[in-house]
């Protein structure tokens, strides 16, 4: 009952005074600039929730993003840190170790170096390599037999992230002869 009170209050009928006739041009003419009213206010809507939309696909995918940048962060130093721990393993096989001792280490090392190599760890080569200096680091140079510019030795090792340096190779280079 309460509804049909409401669509009959919102069923106005403009009575020509001269004539005490309904008027249905200017009724026709009032629907028409209702249902355009709610056309703009719902175009109005539509535009406003599909901005909405939109903003949100961009933020997630941002949010994907700075997540993807912060775990590439946290795993860089992480594996910066450690580095000295395979350097470490590296003088520790340079020394005279009974036999399963070395054996020991070499294993732990290995291990180490596979779950680093999983999280894009490479390990650079240099010795024989010319000299370049975003992959190495020069320490001295020798003569040698080698041409000039060409590593002889490497001091330390170099280790590549993702495909950048993560620390340039400490090397010895020839002066040539």
């Amino acid at each position: 009952m309460g509804e049909e009170k409401k669509d009959n209050e919102s069923l106005e009928f403009i009575i020509d005074e001269e004539s005490g006739e309904i008027n249905m041009a200017a009724k026709v003419k009032k629907l028409k600039e209702d249902l355009t009213s709610c056309h703009s206010e719902r175009k109005e809507y539509l535009d406003g929730w599909q901005r909405t939309k939109a903003d949100f696909i961009n933020y997630k995918k941002d949010e994907g993003k700075r997540f993807e940048d912060m775990a590439r962060f946290v795993a860089h130093g992480l594996i910066q840190d450690v580095l000295p721990i395979l350097d470490s393993f590296d003088l520790a096989m340079g020394h005279w170790l009974p036999h399963e001792v070395g054996k020991g280490i070499l294993l732990i090392r290995s291990q180490l170096l596979d779950i680093l190599k999983r999280r894009g760890l490479e390990e650079m080569r240099s010795e024989g390599q010319k000299f370049d200096p975003v992959y190495h680091e020069a320490v001295s140079e020798v003569e040698s037999d080698r041409e000039e510019g060409m590593i002889v030795e490497e001091i330390q090792k170099g280790y590549l992230l993702r495909g950048q340096v993560l620390r340039p190779a400490r090397v010895v280079l020839s002066k040539g002869k």
